[in-house]
């Protein structure tokens, strides 16, 4: 009997925490800035999108993805929260875009959008740059889980092969947007493989 209850009350407080841990993730994705952008065309997970003019910061790290990836980051999030310069903190947005960049990766935060019209801060290291990307359209395919090297893999070959159903094939290498930390659970993050296109017609 007491085995049992044990049991209810794991379960509760799992189903309890679980909700908890989506709530979180409800609030964070209503209170994140994320890029504009007018949707093309919709087919299940995937979607052509056309961006504006974005503001970014930017940092480049040789190696592995994981370890490239994770300096940048910490590289990137010393600028924006004013660690490694002086002046005020910018806000974080989402995704985290990443893309491959010669033998390493470089690691991409959107700056929000007031800085479209304002010069972003200026970084006190050669390790971060700040430019702006020129409009474009993007093919990108949305999923959930953890996204390792394999998981990536596999989305991205079914972008491309949708994009061929058109006859379609990519103007540029696949990037990778993460908009999730890393301690949300694998079935609640949301990532995405970005492929650049001219058009879809």
């Amino acid at each position: 009997m007491a085995d049992g209850a044990s049991q209810r009350a794991w379960l509760i407080g799992g189903g309890v925490a679980g909700a908890a841990v989506a709530g979180v993730a409800a609030w964070w994705f209503t209170r994140t800035e994320t890029p504009a952008y007018s949707l093309v065309l919709k087919d299940g997970a995937i979607e052509v999108r056309a961006y504006g003019t974005l503001p970014v910061a930017e940092a480049v790290h040789d190696g592995e993805r994981d370890a490239a990836l994770g300096k940048g980051f910490r590289a990137l999030a010393d600028y924006i929260f004013a660690r490694s310069r002086g002046g005020e903190k910018i806000a974080m947005t989402a995704p985290v875009i990443a893309d491959r960049a010669g033998d390493g990766w470089r690691t991409r935060f959107v700056l929000p959008a007031q800085y479209l019209d304002l010069a972003p801060p200026a970084p006190a290291t050669d390790a971060v740059r700040t430019m702006t990307l020129a409009p474009r359209r993007v093919a990108a395919i949305r999923f959930a889980g953890r996204a390792d090297d394999a998981l990536l893999a596999e989305r991205e070959a079914v972008l491309r092969e949708w994009l061929s159903g058109y006859g379609l094939k990519p103007t540029g290498p696949a990037e990778y947007a993460f908009y999730n930390a890393p301690l949300m659970p694998g079935p609640l993050r949301r990532s995405e493989v970005l492929l650049p296109v001219s058009s879809i017609y």
